[in-house]
């Protein structure tokens, strides 16, 4: 008997004992492709020699050492790094544990950065419904995901939201881009003045939307049309790239495609690649100059900010994207899965959308294709999905709410950077198996062998 109290007791689940490049192996010995990288994580897969060298030559120097006392080599070589690919008004590195640290950590910078600049009345928080900031209080209450916010509801600060880009569902018939667009910088400007836009210190988003909706892209010119509105009125612009970030949708940074540029950028997932815990907030000179010529520090902290050994598996990672052009392999195998998936799912009569950049993709399932109506709630198909796929061999990453936090479903799909063509054809091909499969079109002999 297990004594972890799992985050779903009730579920009797496989033990990892082994991963090798795409693949995670259980106790059993089963092999199963990791066509999600976990919560898009695994970047490189799994053990990678140059990675585990990495960590095991920081291990034998230095572990540990608290920021308060010491700065350590691989943090300074890993925030180098990331200024070095990024903006130079982005190149101010702090790191945390993980994503939700990271967005506890800017909406406090953002709060620090107003209050130091003599405008301490910004307090009020934008963010979009149907968006994912973390499950920490702070990221939550931006967070506007339904179903995990319903709990904690009366704990959560009071934040605003407006409607999310996402042109598939909520796009008006025969509305243009650029019509579709404007009428999201109207409300959101709107939104601003009814706060009393002197009161506003963010509006955060998704570069490109992840768990919540499923890689869902903005259209073109919406993320720039958002960063005027808040330089109108001197809001800062929080960019989440938490799961589509790091060379996950073929650029290093998501917002490279979007023309538009964040003052505060939250990284994770990839950063790290799920060799040791890891997150940062990159922020711009304008707010970290403006707090060190105010009170001079940050009034922020955790006792692992900056740990060596998360440094050094992190800056390994990121040598190895960067020097083998793993983002240009993302473009052209994104290329090949998003064809893969339109060619198994684009006549598929219960897959009405399929998204996604780079190796960041999704299909949207409806009952009936014509009328993009989703299947009810309570039949939980996204999660019946998952559990089809892995019994397959495939490791997929589902969610359900898709429309509006209750209705909807989707199936995200987010593989390791090194995957094969072959590897990304067995996902595509495994997904088709296990939605027919529980959708009931698929016999379960034909199961067995596809």
């Amino acid at each position: 008997m297990s004594h972890i109290f799992h985050r779903n007791p009730g579920q009797n689940l496989p033990v990892a004992v082994r991963g090798e490049g795409c693949y995670l192996i259980d106790a059993n010995g089963r092999r199963y492709f990791d066509g999600s990288g976990g919560a898009a994580v695994s970047c490189l897969g799994h053990s990678h020699p140059t990675v585990i060298r990495a960590m095991k030559q920081q291990m034998e120097a230095l572990e540990y050492a608290h920021t308060s006392f010491f700065s350590s080599e691989p943090a300074e070589q890993l925030a180098s790094l990331l200024a070095e690919h990024s903006p130079s008004t982005l190149g101010n590195v702090y790191f945390l544990s993980g994503g939700s640290e990271a967005m506890e950590t800017a909406l406090k910078m953002a709060r620090q950065y107003h209050v130091e600049n003599g405008q301490g009345q910004r307090h009020h928080f934008v963010s979009r419904r149907q968006s994912y900031h973390g499950n920490t209080l702070g990221a939550l209450a931006i967070g506007g995901n339904v179903p995990r916010r319903k709990l904690y509801e009366p704990l959560l600060m009071k934040t605003t939201q407006v409607s999310p880009c996402f042109a598939f569902r909520y796009r008006s018939p025969g509305e243009s881009d650029a019509n579709y667009v404007e009428r999201l910088a109207v409300e959101l400007e709107q939104t601003f003045l009814e706060l009393g836009p002197h009161t506003v210190a963010a509006f955060i988003a998704e570069t490109v939307v992840g768990a919540t909706s499923g890689a869902v892209v903005p259209v073109p010119g919406y993320l720039a049309r958002m960063r005027e509105i808040c330089d109108r009125y001197g809001v800062l612009l929080i960019l989440d790239e938490v799961m589509c970030g790091i060379g996950r949708t073929g650029t290093y940074h998501a917002f490279e495609q979007e023309d538009v540029l964040p003052d505060l950028l939250i990284l994770a997932k990839g950063l790290g690649g799920g060799f040791q815990p890891i997150g940062a907030v990159m922020a711009s000179d304008q707010v970290v100059h403006t707090i060190r010529a105010g009170s001079g520090s940050f009034q922020h902290g955790h006792t692992y900010i900056g740990h060596p050994l998360a440094c050094a598996a992190a800056l390994a990672v990121q040598q190895e994207i960067i020097g083998q052009d793993l983002c240009g392999k993302v473009r052209s195998s994104g290329e090949l899965l998003g064809q893969l998936l339109k060619e198994r799912f684009g006549q598929h009569p219960n897959v009405a959308d399929i998204r996604g950049r780079g190796l960041f993709w999704a299909i949207e399932l409806v009952q009936d294709r014509d009328g993009h109506q989703p299947f009810p709630p309570e039949l939980r198909l996204h999660a019946r999905i998952k559990q089809s796929a892995q019994a397959h061999g495939l490791l997929c990453y589902p969610g359900g709410g898709t429309i509006d936090g209750v209705n909807g479903d989707h199936v995200l799909l987010a593989p390791p950077f090194i995957s094969s063509p072959e590897q990304l054809a067995f996902a595509a091909d495994t997904l088709v198996v296990a939605l027919d499969e529980c959708l009931g079109t698929r016999p379960i002999q034909q199961q067995k062998e596809a």
